[in-house]
Order: structure tokens, then sequence, then C-alpha cells
């Protein structure tokens, strides 16, 4: 049975100054030091959990004058997760496509603003890319293909969806669906993060 929007509806309770601003990214058969290399990044220290990778990530702007966007790594088994608090690279086609060669890349984001983004790359071609919050505008070489998946997850795509709809919890069922990768609390709370640094611009 697929994920749905409701299992993920942990992320904002138990993470509210990271489910503000985040991009979390799925790759597969990548490591978390070659991923930071493929960002053309250098590697950073070693954070535990969810707060201390938040906390790092809002003080790097001022401390790279807005260059560097902190991300934090951890291997799930044939995966690497990457969160960026306050971050987008993953979702930024110029960084994620040269990036997902030999590989599928998943990748969600929302900021501060209500933004959001959803992308799915395999080996350097964009499959499907849409904005979570408005998911019957699609684009990539297979728009359509996911459909009934992206219902079964939660996304609506109804002119006027109603007040309880959450499309970030929905791109975390998609992300699930694509990967297999199921997140829980004690991933992002617990984990020991390879932090890198990469260049925004």
């Amino acid at each position: 049975m697929s994920a749905t929007a409701d299992e993920y509806e942990w992320f904002d309770e138990l993470f509210p100054d990271l489910a503000e601003a985040y991009c979390i990214t799925l790759v597969e058969k990548v490591g978390p030091v070659e991923l930071v290399h493929r960002l053309g990044g250098g590697v950073g220290p070693v954070l535990t959990g969810g707060r201390a990778i938040t906390d790092a990530a809002f003080d790097l702007p001022e401390v790279s004058a807005d260059m560097l966007q902190l991300t934090a790594l951890v291997a799930l088994g044939a995966w690497t997760l990457m969160i960026e608090p306050n971050g987008y690279i993953g979702v930024t086609e110029d960084k994620a496509v040269p990036a997902s060669t030999g590989t599928r890349w998943v990748s969600h984001f929302v900021n501060i603003d209500g933004v959001d983004a959803f992308l799915w790359v395999e080996d350097g071609e964009v499959r499907l890319s849409f904005e979570p919050s408005v998911p019957e505008v699609r684009w990539g070489s297979n728009p359509d293909d996911s459909l009934d998946a992206m219902r079964a997850a939660g996304f609506d795509f109804s002119p006027e969806p109603p007040d309880t709809y959450a499309p970030a919890s929905a791109s975390f069922a998609f992300a699930e669906h694509l990967t297999g990768v199921r997140l829980s609390p004690d991933v992002i709370r617990d984990s020991s993060f390879q932090c890198g640094l990469v260049p925004v611009r």
C-alpha cells in the first residue's frame, strides 16, 4: 500500500522550525560525500539531529554572505537523504540535473512564503516537476504517468482544494512511492549528518 499524506503529519508537528523552510532530497547509489562533491561543495562538520542542522543552516548565510548552503546528509541503505534547512538546491535543475548522472533524484521544497516545488530526475532527465500546491500544472518527460500515485499520496487537483489540503505531507508520501524510502521522526531527530557547504551561485 502506498504512503499517504496523513502518515507524514509528524513532520510539521515535531520539527516546526525545519518545516517552515526546507528542501529534502533522496538520491540513489550516491554516498553523502560524493553527493556534496557532485554539487560542487566541500565537506563540513558532522551534526546530530534536526535542531542542530537547522540552527547551523540559519546561521550560515550571515557567515558566508549568502554564498553557501548547508546540506545535511545521511546514508539510508542504498539512498542518501539530503536535508537543506532554508535551502532549495535539491529542486534547482541547474544543480540537480547534472548531479543526477547515473542515479534517481527525488526532491521537494517549501519556503517560508509557501512557495513549493517537487522534482524527479532520472540520469539527467527531468521526469516530473510541479508545484505541490498546484499539482494540475506539471512538466517533464513523463508528467502524467504518476497521476494515480500522486492522488493516492494526497495531492488535490481541484481548482479550490479544501483548507485541510497538505501538499507538503503529500510530497513526503509521493517521494516514498518513488524511492521506497520511508522517513521517520527518528531519522531526523537522531541521525549524525555529514554536512556539506555548497555554493548557491
